[in-house]
């Protein structure tokens, strides 16, 4: 056999990088297949054969020149060091090209950025890289080596020899087959590599208190929900099948892959918003500060001074500000303990102190706010409920003709519903079943109906709102109702002003719940489990999708830790209360994977008419619709870069039908990770490229452009509580009360006191200051960390032509929002539509599509 030396560079950081003790061996392109290679021990042999033919290295940094070794470099990187080493192999020619690389670690973990196989004469003329980015924990640890494949994409009847058999492997062990120890106890450990699915079974707390019980979501018809990733953590000791919950100061610590945690930067800047970072764990000692100082809001202008000019002060014992930076690196603690909340600005007061106060305002939100996705076309009249009449009885709309027509310029509302000039916000179905419950608490809300019209410069104005309350003999009666009309003077203009404020109540705690949380967070984690689990790091699809996965896992877990868990900020400042997880439950259950797809939201919502002569095959009946008109363009751009990706890897629909990694991965998917939902006749069959081209559209969709568009506006326009107030404490005053003759005497004061306190303010606006913002590691769509994350040249150039198409739709974009006769991109409080421009700085921005759910 002809043997050839050649050389490689690892780069490498952590905890192992300055003393490396490791042993590696590479397999080659030509390697054959062992006979046992569909023996279901074949993995456990190779490893085992592994263990005795890798070459053992031990190397120190820094170090001089030294045999086949030497240090090349050491630069700094986030917090850790980089260290390069060279190392050179005898090879055998006969075994081809490098194709992957084993790893066993023999002293401390490391995180091995990248492997560069550098040109071996008569075989390769370029570099070989190998993906990595990964952290590789000691073989003491996880008795199983590591795999790192070459950047080319292979189906799996492509793979070389040996190669597929450490592909096989390499989603055995993910899928936490080939560790016999990994579920002893059930408890993940820190250096686990393994994806496996679980319900929504740790939301309550009931080891802290029994009140703390929350239902399990997932698993039942009552609770239908998306598969989390199961993370491990002990059963509770009161009901063991339920999963327990980490002290809030261990939240960082709740346990996904590492490759799927924050990195050290990331963390780093999270952690910097201190105390805004940790408000489950500050939330005592600023409730104990309220009761001395006021709870309430005293006029709009003290809103101001609390929360902009001043901030607010309270204080934290200095042993409990020391114990949380002993696990996180928090600023350092002051020495009184005294720590401030206080905030930026927010965009919709910055030009216009009172512009969220207009109805042009109110209604344009619905078009270019945070929650744009919600409006429809109104196509009956009158308003039907969707709710079982046996149940809830009748629940027909109370809206006339005559409460319409007064503000129609003259037409009729049959006239308007046939023009297609009358739209509806609808927060009527989803509430009204738990207003019972909710209002049986210190909160007080409606169920609401909205009707706008469509005026002829391209603007909305609300026509009515209608406020629905559970009829006071039960609810087989229905519901009381009272319509509201625009006023904007005395008395009568405040009731409309509170009106409003109920409408955007709901509209703020649904879009948390569902637009933000359930149709992006919650959906998308089926798919990023079920990749890791099917689709191997060598499969194309994996490739084109684990970008839109960066660090979902991790925020998912956080969230459920800290934000929609029992008594997590999300129970404490969103009108639901306790009954939020649940209420998106129910939502779920009508949830359908095609109308994810922007085209099929908006035609579904009466939004957009098919036409195959407009832009796009859509007509947009409100023509000036910022979220769906930039929305289409960037729609249009990720189709044509998924379909070409796909077509280069897949030349027929057979050859897809026979890919065993694809078809296991969305049979997984639907079974498993949507496993509630499995049965809906819209799902794929994913017998065609056509469904794997639209599949993955939606999903990057998903991820990317739909998950920026209702996430990096929140605090942009819900950082003014005024504007988007997240629950509500009392009901419209009635005449002859108290509350009715304050609201004469002192409408601001009024108001105040109907909507969010100061206390849910500060917790409000802690957690979306911090969503709202990117951190300097963010990598935006059309781009990506890796210049050679594929091998593939025509794909290289295909990816690099969606970028420069991206920057090209920004440039219009740009344009759009200085044509003054848009109205509905700038609007009364002259914040210009951004949300979907594709790139951002670091910060908060309000503009700007990451690659992935990473917030």
């Amino acid at each position: 056999m002809t043997s050839k030396v050649i050389s490689y560079t690892m780069v490498v950081t952590g905890p192992g990088a300055d003393h490396l003790i490791m042993a590696g061996n590479f397999i080659g392109s030509k390697e054959p297949s062992p006979p046992w290679l569909d023996d279901q021990v074949a993995v456990k042999k190779a490893h085992a054969a592994d263990l005795k033919s890798m070459k053992k290295y031990e190397r120190h940094a820094p170090r001089k020149e030294n045999g086949n070794s030497r240090l090349i470099s050491s630069a700094s990187s986030g917090t850790q060091q980089q260290q390069s080493y060279d190392f050179t192999l005898d090879w055998f020619v006969e075994k081809g090209i490098p194709e992957a690389f084993v790893l066993l670690l023999l002293d401390f973990e490391i995180f091995l950025v990248s492997l560069t196989v550098h040109p071996i004469p008569n075989l390769t003329s370029e570099p070989l890289h190998f993906i990595c980015n990964s952290w590789v924990d000691t073989f003491n640890n996880t008795q199983l080596t590591r795999v790192f494949f070459i950047n080319k994409a292979y189906l799996p009847s492509q793979t070389p020899g040996l190669v597929g058999l450490y592909r096989k492997g390499e989603l055995e062990g993910l899928r936490g087959e080939l560790s016999e120890v990994q579920d002893a106890d059930g408890v993940r450990k820190e250096w686990d590599r393994i994806y496996e699915y679980a319900t929504y079974n740790d939301l309550g707390d009931v080891d802290a208190n029994p009140d703390l019980a929350r239902p399990t979501l997932g698993g039942s018809t009552q609770y239908p929900y998306p598969r989390r990733l199961r993370t491990g953590r002990a059963p509770s000791k009161i009901d063991p099948s339920t999963e327990s919950r980490l002290p809030p100061e261990d939240s960082f610590s709740i346990y996904v892959p590492k490759d799927d945690r924050f990195g050290d930067q990331k963390l780093f800047e999270f952690v910097q918003h201190f105390p805004k970072s940790s408000m489950n764990l500050m939330k005592s000692y600023l409730s104990e500060a309220l009761e001395a100082s006021g709870k309430e809001f005293e006029s709009f202008e003290h809103v101001l001074k609390v929360l902009y000019q001043d901030g607010f002060t309270f204080n934290v014992p200095k042993a409990v500000l020391d114990a949380i930076a002993q696990v996180l690196p928090i600023p350092t603690p002051p020495d009184n303990g005294n720590l401030l909340l206080k905030f930026p600005i927010p965009s919709v007061i910055q030009d216009n102190i009172d512009g969220w106060m207009t109805d042009e305002e109110f209604a344009r939100e619905m078009l270019a706010g945070v929650n744009p996705v919600l409006i429809c076309l109104l196509q009956e009249f009158p308003i039907k409920s969707t709710l079982d009449i046996k149940i809830y009885g009748d629940h027909t709309s109370t809206i006339t003709r005559q409460h319409l027509e007064k503000n129609m310029n003259g037409l009729t509302v049959y006239e308007a519903l046939n023009s297609k000039k009358l739209f509806i916000l609808n927060h009527y179905d989803a509430f009204m079943p738990y207003l019972r419950k909710i209002n049986g608490t210190s909160r007080k809300a409606y169920a609401s109906r909205t009707i706008l019209f469509l005026q002829n410069d391209g603007t909305l104005k609300p026509l009515a709102i209608e406020l629905s309350l559970p009829h006071p003999d039960g609810d087989q009666f229905g519901a009381v109702s009272k319509v509201y009309l625009p006023e904007n003077e005395g008395v009568e203009g405040t009731i409309w002003l509170l009106a409003k404020a109920y409408v955007v109540v709901n509209d703020t705690g649904y879009h948390q719940l569902v637009s933000h949380w359930l149709n992006t967070h919650a959906v998308m984690e089926p798919f990023v489990i079920a990749t890791h689990r099917q689709l191997s790091q060598l499969h194309p699809i994996h490739k084109l999708l684990h970008p839109h996965f960066h660090d979902t896992l991790f925020i998912n877990a956080l969230a459920r830790q800290n934000l929609i868990s029992a008594e997590g900020i999300i129970e404490d400042s969103f009108l639901p209360g306790k009954y939020s997880m649940e209420m998106s439950s129910v939502v779920y259950n009508s949830w359908n994977f095609l109308e994810q797809a922007l085209p099929a939201d908006l035609i579904k919502r009466g939004m957009a008419i098919e036409d195959p002569t407009a832009p796009h095959g859509l007509r947009l009946v409100v023509e000036d619709y910022p979220y769906a008109v930039d929305g289409l363009l960037i729609w249009d751009a990720l189709k044509t870069w998924v379909h070409d990706y796909v077509t280069y890897y897949y030349e027929s629909d057979e050859i897809l039908k026979q890919d065993p990694e694809l078809q296991s991965w969305w049979k997984e998917l639907v079974e498993v990770g949507h496993g509630d939902i499995k049965d809906e006749p819209w799902w794929p069959k994913m017998q065609t490229r056509q469904e794997l081209i639209h599949s993955c559209t939606i999903i990057i969709w998903i991820a990317s452009a739909l998950h920026a568009a209702v996430n990096f506006g929140q605090y942009p326009y819900g950082g003014y509580i005024l504007n988007r107030p997240t629950l509500s404490r009392r009901l419209v005053p009635e005449k002859e009360t108290e509350e009715y003759e304050e609201m004469e005497k002192n409408p601001e004061l009024a108001f105040l006191k109907t909507i969010t306190p100061k206390f849910e303010t500060l917790l409000d606006l802690s957690i979306i200051e911090i969503l709202s913002g990117h951190t300097t590691d963010e990598v935006y769509l059309g781009t990506r960390t890796i210049p050679y994350w594929t091998y593939d040249k025509k794909v290289l150039e295909d990816f690099k032509k969606f970028g420069e198409r991206l920057a090209e739709i920004e440039k219009r974009l740009v344009r759009r929002n200085e044509d003054g006769t848009l109205r509905n991109r700038i609007g009364p409080v002259m914040v210009p539509y951004t949300l979907l421009y594709p790139s951002s700085e670091p910060g908060l921005t309000g503009r700007g599509i990451p690659n992935s759910i990473s917030i």
